[in-house]
């Protein structure tokens, strides 16, 4: 076995032997340039083959199906790809590396690239084709140096062949467990001092070509955390059309281990990367590889001690957008790096959430009473607009800074190898979120309600509502809020919240192991991973918070304009809409048109599933009657000790969990904002079970596993 696998190991001037087949479009694209001349760095490609033989002597292959038929593909949303394939990269870690494996590869290391840093890169048999490159979707690592972590390393590239953006583009990846092979190219490491791409055809101009360039490594580039010069060139004669040279005041070099972002001399921030006969260098270079390949090509490549290496190259792809597309990159792109999550960070703490914080305190300030009809249009719609730029603000900037968490969990689980790949997690509750600081707020007015032996609400009431009104926007008036209020607090003050004493305990045992996972000069990147991740678990579920006071307050206007039309708007649901709400202050003869309703095509017979797969996300067994909840009234009729489940929950919704003894959610994933919350009590809880609600009726009993992710229906099924 050992010696057919050594023949899957292909040094990359084996033109013969390097082809996509075995080895990747990435290697066998190296081996064709090499073999013309053109500089590349030495090495080899560890094939397929051994790839296969991975998961054949580990079993993986079978763990992998496990972890992707947990719910059918089509229904995953962006969350719970991110789940599956941080399980998955967990399962390639604890995997030990088998000896016959490992000793192939240790002895490719000492005759391919002996005493040498490497650069570790994957090369998927089924990317960069004509179709579509899918740029970034695989794993590679640079300068990494102890056979060890070599070995490591290896393995997170074969993982990456299922990385949460591999799995967004599942369908055009061919993805088979049982078809699917990662080959992995290793090289000696260049250590350039300028590094960029280049783009044989500007996919913006077909007319033009593209060149970037930065200080340093390749890696801040690719990124996105550095800004590149560039300049735009004629595709045909070369010609420098525009250029622009930025300010390179850093730049990524090798570290002991790795890379690191490294100050330049302040002097030469204003150097231009490359001079006139380096771009033209460049240019020449992706021109040949367009005569190579017969096609225009992306080239990525390094200048070091004058020689330029070409790094990879593939072809430029145009693909053809549509909505699920869109969708699908957008999804891709909340990945963010290391640097590019502490700019986030620092933007949001320091510029956005005051400015958002800001504009719900100057709203709320407006006395909307006083306002003419045309003025408090006016109103309306401002309020409109400042809800939507801010809703904008919470998908480009806070739902990609949910990144950190998964951030800490990838260098978490790769250090440690823990045998739960969500134990990275316990480090993180416990991080002084708004809406466990509304709970506890609600806790002491139900405490206080109960103590006073009587009806009445407490008078803290109309701070509560003041900073929580959101809650119970679904009621006008006062008196209404006031009654369904105190009949929650009543049932509120019989429950008792747990000690977290140990939980505390825990994650300061699980902190000491994860810094000391790292060498001395290394801890302080363990600790920034560490305070970003808090920062970020906590903004996971403090956004909709905050978004929530400038929806009360867009809210508190809607109601005000109700008012005004008075029987124009009596018992219509339409009147919940904003643009018929304007429209019928407008004009006093115009009734609001509801929004067609759903008809029902006919009974449909259905029988409760007994048992229901889903994702596990808070640990525990939790039985008792279901409370399904379609909508935010509803959460104001549950009991103490009923199962929540519901659709989808969000940080607004959360303050009766307290009262529950379980969740289960239809949406999936370790992120959204019922897991979070559930975490924070210890209560078990289960996502990703599509139609949770359609299968699960109020009353009927049920088990929540939160170990296995499974939920069992206890009740008798009748058919209907």
């Amino acid at each position: 076995m050992c010696s057919a696998m050594n023949e899957h190991i292909i040094p990359l001037s084996d033109t013969r032997r390097c082809v996509k087949a075995v080895c990747g479009s990435k290697s066998a694209a190296l081996a064709k340039i090499l073999h013309a001349g053109i500089p590349v760095p030495r090495g080899f490609c560890i094939g397929a083959e051994i790839y296969r033989n991975f998961l054949a002597a580990t079993g993986l292959r079978e763990k992998i199906l496990m972890e992707l038929g947990r719910k059918q593909f089509e229904d995953m949303r962006w969350e719970e790809m991110w789940d599956a394939s941080l399980r998955i990269r967990n399962l390639f870690v604890k995997a030990p590396m088998p000896s016959t494996i490992r000793e192939i590869l240790v002895g490719a290391l000492k005759e391919y690239c002996p005493d040498k840093a490497v650069a570790i890169r994957s090369s998927s048999l089924a990317e960069d084709s004509a179709q579509a490159s899918f740029a970034g979707v695989h794993e590679s690592f640079i300068n990494i140096v102890k056979e060890e972590e070599i070995v490591k390393h290896i393995k997170l590239v074969w993982a990456s062949l299922w990385s949460d953006a591999a799995l967004a583009y599942r369908k055009e990846l061919c993805l088979d467990v049982t078809e699917s092979a990662m080959s992995v190219i290793v090289q000696e490491m260049i250590c350039g001092e300028k590094s960029g791409v280049a783009f044989g055809m500007n996919p913006q101009n077909t007319q033009q070509a593209v060149i970037e360039c930065v200080f340093g490594l390749n890696k801040g580039l690719v990124d996105g955390d550095i800004e590149p010069d560039q300049w735009v060139m004629d595709r045909q004669t070369g010609t420098v059309l525009q250029e622009r040279i930025v300010e390179h005041a850093t730049c990524v070099v090798p570290a002991k281990e790795g890379v690191s972002f490294a100050s330049r001399n302040p002097e030469d921030t204003d150097t231009p990367t490359l001079d006139a006969e380096d771009v033209k260098r460049v240019f020449v270079t992706v021109k040949k590889l367009e005569d190579i390949f017969g096609m225009p090509q992306d080239m990525e490549w390094t200048y070091c001690q004058g020689n330029l290496y070409v790094l990879q190259s593939r072809p430029i792809t145009t693909v053809k957008k549509d909505s699920k597309n869109d969708r699908r990159s957008f999804d891709v792109s909340l990945r963010r790096s290391f640097e590019n999550l502490k700019a986030l960070s620092v933007r949001i703490e320091n510029d956005l959430l005051p400015q958002l914080i800001a504009q719900a305190d100057k709203l709320k300030k407006k006395n909307l009473d006083n306002l003419s009809d045309a003025a408090l249009i006016r109103e309306l719609e401002y309020r409109k607009n400042v809800f939507d730029q801010w809703k904008n603000v919470y998908w480009e900037d806070f739902i990609p800074f949910a990144h950190g968490v998964r951030l800490l969990g990838e260098v978490y689980n790769d250090n440690i190898a823990p045998d739960d790949p969500y134990e990275f997690l316990d480090l993180l509750t416990g991080s002084g979120m708004k809406s466990i600081e509304r709970n506890h707020f609600l806790e002491q007015l139900a405490a206080i309600q109960h103590n006073s032996e009587g009806e009445s609400l407490p008078r803290d009431i109309d701070s509560f509502l003041s900073d929580y009104g959101v809650l119970l926007s679904a009621y006008d008036t006062t008196e209404e809020k006031h009654k369904v209020l105190s009949s929650f607090l009543k049932r509120l003050s019989h429950t008792a919240r747990a000690n977290d004493s140990d939980q505390k305990k825990d994650a300061a045992l699980l902190k000491r192991r994860f810094i000391h996972s790292f060498s001395e000069t290394e801890q302080p990147f363990a600790y920034d991973v560490l305070s970003l991740a808090q920062k970020s678990y906590q903004l996971r579920d403090d956004d909709n918070m905050y978004l929530g006071r400038i929806e009360e307050e867009l809210n508190r206007a809607l109601l005000e304009s109700r008012k005004r039309l008075g029987s124009q708007c009596e018992a219509n649901t339409a009147c919940t809409s904003y643009e018929e709400v304007i429209r019928a202050i407008k004009d006093p003869v115009y009734v609001p048109h509801e929004a067609a309703s759903e008809k029902e095509t006919g009974s449909v017979v259905q029988i409760n599933a007994r048992q229901l797969k889903g994702q596990p996300a808070g640990k525990g067994i939790g039985r008792g009657k279901a409370r399904v909840v379609k909508n935010v009234s509803d959460l104001f009729a549950v009991q103490e000790g009923e199962i929540l489940v519901c659709d989808a929950i969000d940080p607004n919704m959360t303050f009766v969990i307290p009262l529950v003894a379980a969740i289960v959610e239809r949406r999936g994933g370790m992120l959204i904002h019922g897991a979070i919350i559930a975490r924070e009590y210890g209560l078990p809880c289960v996502t990703g079970i599509p139609q949770a609600t359609e299968f699960i009726k109020t009353g009927d009993d049920i088990t929540v596993d939160g170990y296995f992710g499974l939920v069992v229906n206890h009740t008798k099924t009748s058919l209907t």
